[in-house]
């Protein structure tokens, strides 16, 4: 436990965040009507938002140096809480039982995998 890049975990749960973050600004694009297909694609917040995905790659780059292959995936789980988060503030969607105790398996997965590594 102690060998684990904590730094650099952190940096990529920071990416997963981010990518998270573009994944919203995206669905509030599609969810806008458009004049054209091009306007559709070419607007600022989508621009924005791709350029976010790209940012979240520069960073899970960076975190890779440290961090092992294997555990980026499981690192990447946890945009299932983001989502969750975001889902309920910017779209309103209910927070249920049922999705928390996914969420909860989901979590405590991530949680004995990076133990255990």
């Amino acid at each position: 436990m102690r060998d684990l890049p904590w730094l650099h975990l952190a940096i990529y749960l920071g990416a997963v965040f981010i990518a998270a973050l573009s994944q919203v600004l995206l669905k509030k694009a599609a969810m806008r009507p458009h004049r054209s297909f091009v306007e559709e694609y070419l607007n600022p917040q989508v621009i924005f938002a791709y350029g976010l995905f790209f940012l979240a790659t520069l960073i899970d780059v960076i975190a890779y140096r440290k961090i092992p292959l294997s555990l980026g995936p499981i690192l990447e789980a946890s945009a299932y809480l983001y989502m969750l988060i975001f889902g309920a503030v910017f779209f309103g969607e209910r927070i249920t039982r049922r999705k928390l105790l996914a969420l909860a398996l989901i979590l405590g997965g991530i949680v004995l995998f990076t133990l255990s590594a």
